[in-house]
């Protein structure tokens, strides 16, 4: 045995006097618990942002597809910049539009023709531009007419498990898709 009971028989008090000593315990405590409440209160605001961007996604092609159902856009000639400013003055709060938001109108003879069609929507990537990808349809139609407004903003999420089972582009980013389907009203054609 050592002077001052340290060691003796082979360190047991030594592991004795470290098992039972608590100094410093709760910052153990906090360094084992801390990741893990921020990483889940980080993972909760981002899912809250990403509820809120997809509401706004989906008010802006409400917004935007009412002109085309009440016959707005085609008495007014709206072009398909105008139309896309009209979804990307909402949207622009949430990002870039010109790399992140798509906007495809197609005018469809009949609801079975709509169901009929089952190409995926074209959603940029954020690193490619628009001359990367296939074309989209900008068809207003007329009174009377199927129309479908599909828009697709693109977030990327900063958490690791915030859409994990939801949909990505290549750059990894989460596709929020909005589409409004419905027959134009019949107003008078000009």
């Amino acid at each position: 045995m050592r002077k001052g009971g340290v060691m003796h028989k082979g360190g047991r008090s030594l592991r004795r006097s470290f098992f039972k000593n608590r100094e410093g315990s709760s910052a153990v405590e906090f360094a084992i618990v801390a990741p893990v409440f921020l990483a889940l209160t980080f993972s909760i605001l981002e899912a809250g942002y990403f509820f809120f961007v997809e509401a706004g996604v989906e008010a802006a092609n409400d917004k935007a597809a009412r002109l085309i159902r009440t016959g707005q856009a085609q008495s007014g000639a709206m072009s398909r910049e105008a139309f896309f400013d009209q979804i990307c003055n909402v949207v622009e709060l949430y990002g870039d539009c010109e790399k992140q938001l798509t906007v495809d109108v197609a005018r469809f003879s009949s609801f079975a023709q709509l169901a009929a069609d089952t190409a995926s929507p074209i959603c940029l990537n954020g690193d490619a531009s628009d001359d990367d990808l296939p074309p989209t349809s900008y068809q207003t139609g007329g009174a009377r007419d199927i129309i479908r407004v599909r828009v697709c903003f693109t977030h990327k999420s900063l958490s690791p498990g915030i859409g994990i089972n939801l949909e990505k582009t290549g750059d990894g980013a989460v596709k929020m898709l909005s589409t409004s389907v419905f027959r134009s009203e019949p107003y008078e054609d000009s």
